[in-house]
């Protein structure tokens, strides 16, 4: 029966179905197949409607929200320039900046490609009046975008949390370190290529001149309401003051603020725009995971996770083949499926098995987005490489070729994070 399932899965993704749909299907054929599962249609409506029936679920949507206001807000611009203050002078160090802009703002958007096409947007086109080539600026927004998925609060964290019952503030806190590291291998990266390659230091330094002439004062003073967005979100979650669904509630009140009354960024006519956008942006991801609950709920019912387990288990000897395993699958399956439908399936199939060979569940998670967020920006098919693009004007194809050093920083990064577990469990 569990054959059948994937075999009608497998089938939808080929004809082209959408993911959910493809879920759907799958989900109700056991009960057609055989009269007397108990997983008939019925059983799959009240999956769907107790899988969203949640109120963690909230902080999806709403965190959307928040970092759709914030990007229609310049909030980018202004955090680049704080971190161009300080990096600028350096060599790489505009590079650099916008890899920290990515950083930040993930933590205001907690999406990857919203973080890709915002700061994207703002920093490429001043990168390239400095000198620096078009399709490697393309490239260091294209990975570093990815960081919003790892970086709290991540959209991506959440799904896994959902489906799996980890701990979303646990996840959160592990998120931190492994974003952190990754962002300095790829800063590193910045630093040799424009070593390498050299800079227009006359441009340069003018635009950091005429930075400097604002004074240190104003620059922080524009950024400030900016920079406390990440603070006081990620300060209450940790600090037990809220959950992490009411920081949800809290990022868009700020944002609200922020963009209506301080920035003056938003009008209240625009404020209802991007409120639809919203919820147009999320309504398929609450479908995906509404059926993905079925999903795993008819494959718990069939012993598919537990046979899954015991044959790899029986199969890979040892934990460190089964991590080396799991990484290849995910890197490859990355450059094909969204994170989110890659999450929802698959981080319910993973836990029993990682539980076998002692990999503790929020571990396990950082390593799925990780991989995930690598897919990304790898081409031929990273959603990032394709935001990059629309947003800069550069060819799919020469941003891929420059993206690929970027993705072996990341590789690296992913090791150590992958095989030294304290990385991301030591905060938490």
């Amino acid at each position: 029966m569990t054959a059948i399932l994937f075999i009608v899965f497998l089938v939808c993704l080929v004809l082209s179905f959408p993911v959910a749909i493809a879920m759907g299907m799958a989900a109700i054929t056991p009960g057609i197949v055989d009269p007397t599962f108990s997983a008939d249609v019925v059983y799959i409506i009240r999956a769907m409607v107790v899988g969203i029936d949640s109120t963690p679920i909230l902080a999806i949507p709403l965190f959307i929200l928040s970092g759709t206001i914030m990007a229609q807000g310049g909030i980018s611009g202004k955090l680049f320039d704080v971190f161009a203050y300080f990096l600028g002078r350096l060599t790489g160090g505009l590079p650099c900046a916008v890899i920290v802009t990515c950083l930040f703002y993930g933590a205001i958007s907690g999406s990857g490609p919203a973080t890709c096409a915002a700061v994207g947007a703002m920093t490429v086109p001043l990168l390239v009046s400095l000198g620096y080539d078009k399709a490697f600026c393309s490239a260091i927004v294209a990975t570093a975008g990815g960081l919003g998925l790892i970086i709290p609060p991540s959209i991506s964290f959440v799904n896994y949390a959902l489906v799996t019952g980890t701990s979303v503030t646990s996840l959160f806190t592990a998120g931190v370190l492994p974003g952190c590291l990754i962002a300095l291998f790829l800063m590193a990266y910045c630093y040799f290529y424009c070593r390498s390659h050299g800079e227009d230091k006359e441009k340069v330094a003018k635009n950091c001149a005429a930075l400097h002439s604002r004074s240190l004062g104003r620059v922080l003073k524009e950024g400030f309401w900016a920079l406390l967005s990440p603070v006081i979100i990620l300060g209450g979650i940790y600090s037990g003051i809220f959950s992490p669904t009411e920081a949800a509630c809290i990022s868009v009140v700020y944002a609200v603020i922020v963009s209506l009354f301080i920035y003056r960024s938003v009008n209240l006519k625009r404020l209802w725009s991007l409120i639809l956008e919203s919820v147009q942006s999320c309504a398929p991801l609450c479908a995906l995971l509404a059926l993905a609950t079925a999903f795993s709920r008819v494959l718990t019912m069939l012993n598919a996770p537990q046979a899954l387990a015991e044959f790899i288990s029986g199969s890979i000897a040892s934990k460190v083949s089964f991590l080396i395993l799991l990484n290849v699958a995910l890197l490859i399956l990355g450059m094909f499926i969204d994170g989110a439908p890659a999450i929802l399936i698959l981080s319910p199939l993973l836990m029993p098995i990682a539980a076998n060979y002692g990999i503790d569940p929020v571990h396990l998670g950082v390593v799925i987005v990780c991989n995930l967020t690598i897919g990304l920006a790898s081409p031929p098919f990273g959603l990032n490489l394709f935001v990059a693009s629309s947003t800069t004007g550069s060819p799919v194809m020469e941003i891929g070729k420059k993206v690929i050093p970027f993705i072996l920083m990341f590789l690296i990064a992913l090791i150590l994070i992958t095989f030294i577990p304290q990385i991301s469990l030591c905060l938490v």
